[in-house]
């Protein structure tokens, strides 16, 4: 029996969970239950379902607690509550209501039992929130036919405690898929015609991956055509009228007609060939950078067949968590798809479990929330679910002003999964506001919904395109990171369509989400500079300007434009796209001018690495700066760096030493360079035979010669003032790690009083050579947690078992409150009460402060 979602969401919605489960998960009904006392604690509990003997209990205020106003329990009275109810059902489900029920919220509870131990597994749920990840976990609670005996008798205890399992503590990769994917897309890309260069080839065939599995998802939800293999179908035709058509007929037809235009202006021929789309918009189907760079790609069928092959294998299904199935495909695989096929160790880059991204999602952005609130008229509130049980008129134009204006960062997004846990968790306060502000039925606040596009207040998709337009950005190094984190976004946004007819054109992200190098650029534009260069290269004719000021101006003026464009032809959104983009490269051009004055004012050189002998040196020139891929803050997000900065940082950034590894150069053109078991003597050989190929010396010098000039950046720029320790006099800590980099440039890029939360190793709080960083932290921000834990339980893969690794969340302390001094640092260590599956260090982190 599958879970119907519509019916599943209306009992969420009226917080009848008795409903929910006898009704919908096919629990069985539970004698007429009185609510009964449970000792002295102020809570009673009644029996709503059961299961083999396992029930289902709601606990609630008595009468007389709930005569006093009280709210959801707490952990501490939620533990309590639940050893008192465990005397007389030992295996048990308990669902927290607020007064009796007769308020809006509600927490799931199921306690994990291993090695001894009670786990707690808790799920919130506030009327007015969509339900989709309460909904995705109960999924796999449903009781069919084919868990019953075969007497047509309830089901083992043992099949329902299983169930319980799978669906509250599962966990949410999935291997399998991964490995065939990866076959699949090397052969994909050895299918590309047209494209010469290699590279450009792999990042066309993500390209055309992403976009098959966003239509995959789209079609397994029934909102094309209510027709589940559309894709598939379409193939078929398409070889029924002649071979290899798919790409340059049909997909061609689909991307950039059917999607990306309405109806009324498709060619009759598209129309011919697709029957009714849905206009979609977004960016994800306005032509590519590498398709109008190259116009005869070829792909032939077979390429796409196998593909479909593949995916026909699974279920797919548009929530984040997955079910309690090893076959479900759902967005969150995306993002360990993506971190798993590029070279991790090169880039440092490691899918970040989903226990950790919304851990640090909650604590930075409730934080900043909370503390705007009180700061613009509010009352301070403990948490955020008090603000949410607390909302009145008042304080709804408050916290809606707040969220209208929120930042969120995270400068290494990768495949964007501290975006997407972002975006929920901001979800889960838009929705109780909303509902609130629809119970309070006020004009003013009507219109503040109207004016900002929430007036549905029921209306979920309009809250996460609200928030995926005007709260989240990132940036990352590689260019197919940046298109998967929109891709992420953009399923998370049609997952909250019902139905066909609730699906909007997507918003256009394509300058809230870019790629280029978060270290390295300028987080300040100097404007008599700007001038200088820009008057001197010609350019500010083509920028429509006479200076930086409105240079800027006219820059953000087009992006509004093209932010605010859902309903004009993909043409002219290609047309507006490619105008921003010539004018972010003119700017780019004097910014990296002003980049290489700094550089050369620091006496750093270019040294052209030799395979004997020193390298050889010489000045450096605009085509070096332009290889760094520098991303000039102070230029792409002007107007949050001019209040300031962003008011969150969340991320987990790139944790490698920053200088070449000649096994992992080489490991790509020979797989025993890989191999523990091969020592020094024959890799050294390996590598000599490899660089009597003159493309592969190339390729390892070019290699070589790319760290020392950017090193040398990272150590004298005042940028990076905190990268150099020293202790007793004497430099400590030779290497530069890009997680110190990360930690320092977050810290220039959050506002004061905005709140980062980070992923880093312990060397934060262990080495000699990161105390200047530790001094850093101590002094200009205020350390509000650090939770220590060891990699043995593979939290990320590829990294060793012993690896430890830090929690970090820090507030930046205002300005007025730097200089030494002030309130000594709160800090939190040691063991982690969060509801999630993984086991931090069994001794308490200690502090070296040197």
């Amino acid at each position: 029996m599958a879970l119907d979602r519509r019916r599943a969401r209306q009992c969420l919605q009226e917080l009848d969970f008795q409903r929910l489960f006898i009704e919908e998960l096919g629990w069985s009904a539970v004698a007429r239950s009185r609510p009964v006392p449970i000792g002295d604690s102020g809570y009673s509990c009644r029996g709503i379902a059961q299961m083999s003997g396992l029930p289902v209990l709601e606990v609630f205020p008595s009468k007389k607690a709930a005569d006093s106003d009280m709210a959801l329990p707490d952990a501490k009275i939620c533990r309590a509550l639940h050893r008192e109810i465990e005397k007389f059902a030992y295996e048990n489900v308990i669902i927290f209501l607020d007064a009796d029920g007769r308020r809006r919220m509600s927490k799931l509870y199921w306690v994990k039992r291993e090695d001894g131990k009670r786990r707690p597994r808790s799920h919130h749920y506030f009327r007015g929130q969509s339900g989709d990840s309460i909904l995705s976990k109960i999924d796999g609670m449903v009781i069919d036919i084919n868990d019953l005996r075969a007497d047509g008798g309830a089901p083992p205890i043992s099949v329902v405690t299983g169930k319980l399992s799978a669906a509250l503590d599962i966990e949410r990769v999935t291997k399998k898929f991964f490995k065939e994917f990866s076959d699949l897309r090397l052969d994909f890309i050895n299918q590309i015609q047209g494209i010469a260069n290699a590279a450009d080839r792999g990042w066309y065939a993500s390209v055309l991956l992403n976009r098959l599995m966003f239509i995959y998802f789209l079609q397994k939800k029934g909102f094309i055509q209510n027709n589940l293999n559309y894709l598939d179908d379409k193939l078929a035709q398409s070889q029924a009228r002649g071979r290899d058509r798919y790409y340059r007929e049909f997909l061609d037809a689909l991307f950039f007609e059917g999607f990306a235009k309405p109806a009324h202006q498709r060619s009759a021929q598209a129309r011919g060939i697709l029957g009714e789309i849905p206009y979609l918009n977004g960016g994800l189907f306005i032509r590519h950078k590498l398709e109008l760079d190259y116009r005869a790609i070829r792909i032939p069928d077979r390429a796409f067949a196998q593909v479909l092959r593949l995916f026909g294998r699974y279920s797919w299904h548009l929530d984040d968590s997955p079910g309690a199935q090893d076959k479900e495909i759902n967005p969150d695989v995306l993002g360990y798809i993506f971190e798993k096929y590029i070279n991790q160790k090169a880039f440092g880059a490691y899918y970040t479990r989903t226990e950790i991204t919304e851990y640090l999602c909650q604590r930075s952005i409730h934080s900043v929330i909370l503390q705007q609130v009180a700061e613009n008229g509010g009352r301070e509130f403990a948490d955020i679910n008090e603000l949410l049980q607390n909302l009145d008129a008042g304080h709804c134009r408050i916290l809606l002003n707040v969220l209208g204006k929120l930042s969120i960062l995270d400068p290494a997004c990768g495949s964007g999964a501290f975006l997407v846990a972002a975006m929920k968790n901001l979800l889960d306060i838009y929705g109780p506001l909303c509902n609130t502000i629809k119970h309070l039925n006020k004009k003013d606040l009507n219109k503040l919904l109207r004016d900002n596009k929430l007036d549905g207040a029921d209306n979920e998709y309009a809250m996460r395109k609200r928030i995926i337009s005007d709260n989240l950005y990132g940036v990352d190094i590689m260019p197919e990171a940046a298109e998967i984190a929109k891709l992420r976004l953009f399923l998370a946004l049609v997952g909250a369509a019902q139905g066909r007819g609730d699906l909007e054109p997507l918003p256009n992200i394509d300058f809230n989400i870019l790629a280029g190098n978060s270290l390295i650029g300028l987080l300040n534009v100097d404007e008599t500079r700007f001038d200088q260069r820009a008057q001197t290269q010609s350019m500010l004719q083509r920028l429509n300007a006479q200076n930086y000021r409105r240079a800027v101006a006219e820059k953000n003026r087009l992006i509004q434009l093209y932010r605010n464009t859902d309903r004009e032809t993909s043409d002219y959104l290609q047309d507006l796209r490619e105008r921003i983009n010539q004018q972010r490269a003119d700017a780019q051009t004097a910014l990296d001018g002003i980049l290489l004055d700094d550089f050369q004012d620091l006496k750093i050189q270019y040294e052209q690495a030799r395979l004997k002998g020193r390298a050889q040196k010489r000045p450096l020139l605009p085509a070096d700066i332009a290889a760094l891929q520098p991303f000039h803050w102070g230029y792409e997000f002007d107007e949050i760096l001019a209040r300031g900065g962003f008011d969150v940082i969340i991320t987990n950034p790139p944790w490698e030493v920053f200088k070449p590894q000649d096994e992992e150069f080489f490991a790509d053109y020979d797989d025993r360079m890989r191999q523990k078991r091969a020592n020094r003597v024959e890799k050294r050989r390996i590598k000599a035979r490899l660089l009597e190929d003159d493309d592969i010396r190339r390729a390892y010098l070019a290699y070589q010669s790319g760290y020392r000039h950017v090193s040398a950046f990272f150590r004298g720029s005042p940028q990076y003032q905190n990268q150099i320790s020293r202790v007793g006099g004497r430099k400590q800590g030779s290497d530069i790690n890009l997680y110190k980099l990360f930690t320092e440039q977050c810290f220039h890029l959050l506002r004061g009083g905005g709140a980062c939360g980070i992923v880093i190793p312990s060397g934060i709080y262990t080495d000699l050579g990161t105390k200047q960083l530790r001094q850093m932290l101590f002094e200009k921000t205020r350390i509000s947690g650090l939770f220590g834990f060891e990699n043995r339980q593979a939290i990320f893969e590829g990294v060793h078992k012993s690896f430890k690794f830090v929690v970090l969340t820090f507030i930046k302390k205002e300005l007025r409150f730097e200089g030494g001094g002030g309130a000594s640092p709160q800090l939190s260590c040691g063991m982690m009460s969060l509801n999630w599956p993984i086991s931090p260090m069994k001794t308490a982190c200690s502090l070296m402060w040197i």
